[in-house]
């Protein structure tokens, strides 16, 4: 089982045809961990959320979402306070930009006396997301990270917002942190580009992996996504063909296929990913970009089901 760490949220959609002093809201479950953990239960693989959740009416809901989709609450950390929204607006090609209502919010507030002990069932832990920068949320993610990472997989996506928080000598700071503890990295190369804007990616990721990380991904929107490995090298694939509805959720289809991959072939170790041959790496990145072409084909965080994804 993998602990997938960090935000519950709902994303708020605009719909078309409003009129007058009318908005016409849609709001859907989301957040990227959030999304990551369904994403895992919906490719077969078993997922618990460890965050803060509200007790409001929309936590409440979200609850209901974790559990209609199998992911295991248990490690969901109760409050009074509210439930963060994100209002996304989505450009002409697909792509949305968010502008968030959280401040003081549910999932910001876990704390390092909330830091559950693991049994032998979690065998990985994924971080990512603003989880990564907001206090305190951020030193308790840090602190795990920190105290597990000798003995079960860490996984990391930066996902940088900076509707949450505008710093990015933050975001730097604490990303280069948890690259750290990460033995996965999967990063867009958006994110590379607000990170490092005088950087190339190749870089980066280079001196990623004389750390701790073993295999790194970045992604390239329509251009494809590219791998690079410690033992084998670098190379990129490209995007699968699609009709593009929008591309909410692609990168954490992405990510949750990566780590379903891993669980179903029982590689999901740190001591295993350091040993992955070169055609697993490859039929994971495969699996990967077949996951977020899928997502990018329909509206919203619709991530796809393992059989969706089976070779015709």
């Amino acid at each position: 089982m993998y602990l997938v760490c960090g935000e519950a949220l709902f994303d708020v959609f605009s719909q078309p045809g409003a009129s007058g002093n009318r908005l016409d809201l849609q709001a859907v479950a989301g957040g990227s961990p959030f999304n990551v953990a369904v994403g895992l239960r919906r490719l077969g693989g078993d997922s618990a959320l460890f965050g803060g959740i509200s007790r409001d009416f929309l936590g409440a809901r979200l609850r209901r979402v974790l559990h209609e989709e199998g992911v295991h609450g248990d490690y969901l950390v109760s409050s009074e306070a509210p439930t963060t929204l994100a209002m996304v607006a989505v450009d002409a090609q697909g792509v949305p930009q968010y502008s968030f209502r959280g401040e003081g919010c549910a999932d910001r507030l876990l704390r390092c006396e909330h830091l559950p002990a693991l049994d032998g069932r979690v065998r990985g832990i994924h971080v990512g997301s603003y989880s990564l920068v907001v206090m305190p949320a951020a030193d308790t993610l840090f602190e795990l990270v920190g105290r597990e990472g000798e003995r079960r997989l860490i996984s990391l996506d930066p996902n940088v917002r900076l509707g949450v928080e505008p710093s990015i000598e933050l975001w730097r700071q604490r990303i280069e942190a948890f690259v750290a503890r990460a033995h996965l990295i999967k990063v867009s190369e958006e994110d590379l580009a607000l990170l490092y804007p005088e950087r190339k990616p190749e870089e980066i990721v280079s001196q990623w992996l004389g750390q701790r990380c073993q295999v790194a991904f970045v992604t390239h929107g329509g251009n494809g996504a590219s791998v690079f490995s410690r033992r084998h090298g670098h190379w990129t694939v490209p995007a699968r063909t699609v009709d593009t509805r929008d591309t909410v959720g692609a990168g954490d289809s992405f990510q949750a296929a990566l780590l379903a991959y891993l669980a179903r072939h029982g590689l999901d170790s740190p001591a295993a990913l350091g040993e992955l041959p070169r055609e697993h790496i490859a039929a994971m990145l495969d699996y990967a970009v077949r996951a977020a072409a899928l997502t990018c084909s329909r509206v919203g965080p619709d991530l796809p089901h393992a059989h969706e994804l089976e070779q015709p």
